[in-house]
């Protein structure tokens, strides 16, 4: 728990006088008793109007300063747990961040999503309640319990009994509860997940007409979740009536008990009165505390999860580089001896014994079937995976040796799943560049050929985008996708499929641009069209994981076989159509 130090000692203030609050409350009702019993036995038992309008006029003041306490007590215990839960999202959006690819994987989206929101709510809540109850049951339940022995210590040894058994009762629903809300958080795991899967697929959903399908895996799992979230509040549906059981059946026994002192005059009726009101204090506190239990047992299996992304390490990062001030200057690449597997007991190398050079400024296209690692391999130049074996150079320095930012500062890239954010198109395209102009962003659309189609938009580069940029088609979100890796002016541009949208004499367009506009940078092409890289100054040919062969387009015609198939059976389509 030291590590949730930090969140707390910014705001020690609200910390403190949330709980102040709560105490002035407290006393206000330990007191509030005890001045109704002198009214009963002294103001109207000798007819004395001015004692009786004196307690009242004390307890019309405790009374006020009880609702000050309350509503300071609430208010700086909201602000405390607000404060807390706010910065603590923002260091674990933070760690995500800082997330490989691999840690990502680790959890699903769907799941990073609940600890963001419902498990942070949970703690939130928790210690939204524990400030407001943590001094104010105790405290509640300490004064009734001393009030109580003041007045009769006899009777109060009924209260005695009941307190154990109570205390077991509530011990016993808590461990049954905490591994049932810890599951529970799990389903809504899966719900969110297939909420968000849903939505970011409905055109597909509805152009397969598959709708049905999807409502009832969405009805299983919210079936699921509903009944894993009844088995887990069954447990908390018991400590009402239990904690009802026993107060009433303490008060029977405190009435009767105090009744029969009442006749034999050992005790007077306020007195009785004023017992009978600590009692339910006393258990009304014991009500109290076993809620924050049950809230804790659920906060406490939130907390495990959110402990979970905050422990977990970083299996990429730059802590280690000898060249953190370096930036990319060339853009030459190499590939030494790589290989790498995603998981790493396996045997099975998704890239295996790869090794080429690009020297700085040259167009490099890579080809071969689709799941033969191609895209894999481009992710080793900005580090969005690390190696297994061998090394990755740029500019002739390993790519560990780089600080992260310089590294992808220098590596603009357009990814095989074009994305695009909520806000206009100025807005996505200035990702590349956040302080460029405005006709630095018109040039580098006209480049990628982007620049007609916004225009012909009713706001132009004021459009604002659906999410994932689901108002615009697949080219246009290609091009658009294309002009924001320009804008960034990079020194090693890989586009890894990102023209297959477009039709040829538009990506002819584009690359005549990479070939004039980004001639000192180095150009990766991965492309399943053989024209997209024929011009290429080195082609790579993929197949299984490894390159099985890499020359110019003549070279490669002449001894690779699996190239020259390639291009016979794309080149007898063109024919044919």
């Amino acid at each position: 728990m030291k590590r949730y130090k930090k969140y707390i000692m910014p705001y020690w203030v609200y910390f403190v006088l949330g709980p102040v609050g709560m105490i002035v409350e407290v006393l206000g009702e330990v007191f509030l008793p005890w001045f109704l019993s002198q009214i009963q036995d002294k103001g109207i038992v000798n007819a004395d109007v001015t004692f009786i309008i004196g307690i009242g006029v004390c307890m019309i003041i405790t009374a006020i300063c009880m609702a000050a306490g309350g509503v300071m007590g609430a208010y700086y215990a909201s602000k405390a747990a607000m404060s807390f839960g706010a910065d603590l999202r923002l260091d674990i959006f933070k760690k995500i961040q800082q997330f490989s690819f691999k840690n990502i994987d680790e959890f699903s989206t769907g799941s990073l999503v609940t600890r963001l929101t419902n498990d942070i709510t949970q703690v939130q809540n928790l210690i939204m309640l524990f400030l407001r109850l943590c001094l104010r049951a105790p405290g509640m339940l300490i004064g009734a319990l001393i009030m109580a022995f003041v007045m009769n210590a006899k009777l109060a040894i009924v209260i005695l009994v009941v307190i154990p058994i109570l205390v077991a009762a509530i011990s016993i629903i808590i461990r049954i509860g905490y591994p049932r809300f810890e599951l529970m958080q799990k389903k809504i795991d899966r719900l969110n997940s297939g909420i968000q899967e849903s939505l970011v697929n409905i055109r597909v959903i509805k152009s397969f007409v598959r709708s049905d399908f999807e409502e009832e895996k969405f009805q299983k799992l919210n079936k699921d979740l509903k009944e894993t979230s009844m088995r887990a509040f069954k447990v908390v549906i018991f400590n009402m009536p239990v904690m009802m059981l026993a107060m009433n059946i303490t008060t029977i026994a405190v009435v009767w008990f105090g009744g029969n002192m009442i006749v034999a005059g050992t005790m007077t009726v306020g007195d009785l009165m004023a017992f009978t009101t600590y009692i339910v204090q006393i258990l009304m506190s014991l009500m109290m505390l076993a809620m924050v239990f049950l809230n804790s047992s659920r906060a406490m299996a939130s907390l495990k999860r959110i402990t979970e992304v905050l422990d977990k390490e970083i299996d990429l990062t730059d802590e280690k580089a000898s060249c953190k001030d370096r930036n990319v200057e060339n853009g030459s690449v190499e590939f030494r001896n790589v290989k790498y597997r995603y998981y790493k007991n396996s045997s099975e190398w998704i890239l295996n014994d790869i090794n080429f050079k690009i020297k700085a400024g040259q167009t490099v296209g890579i080809i071969g079937p689709t799941g033969c690692g191609k895209s894999t391999l481009v992710s080793m130049i900005p580090r969005l995976y690390d190696v297994d074996e061998g090394e990755v150079l740029v500019d002739g320095i390993d790519v560990k040796d780089y600080s992260l930012r310089n590294l992808r500062e220098g590596v603009g890239m357009v990814l095989q799943k074009n994305v695009l954010f909520s806000g206009d198109i100025m807005e996505n395209l200035r990702w590349g560049d956040e302080n460029a102009s405005d006709e630095e962003v018109f040039e580098v659309s006209k480049r990628a050929q982007a620049h007609d189609f916004v225009m012909a938009f009713p706001d132009q580069y004021g459009t604002e985008l659906g999410q994932g940029g689901s108002n615009v088609s697949g080219g246009q979100k290609q091009r658009l996708c294309i002009a924001r890796a320009l804008l960034k002016k990079p020194k090693i541009l890989i586009l890894d499929d990102s023209t297959s949208a477009v039709d040829t004499a538009t990506e002819a367009k584009i690359r005549e641009t990479f070939s004039t506009s980004l001639k000192n940078a180095t150009k990766i092409i991965i492309a399943q069209r053989i024209t997209s890289v024929m011009d290429a100054d080195q082609i790579l040919v993929m197949e299984d994981g490894r390159i099985v062969d890499q020359g110019i387009h003549t070279e490669l015609m002449e001894r690779c076989n699996e190239y020259r198939e390639i291009y016979d059976s794309q080149m007898r389509r063109e024919v044919t159509a």
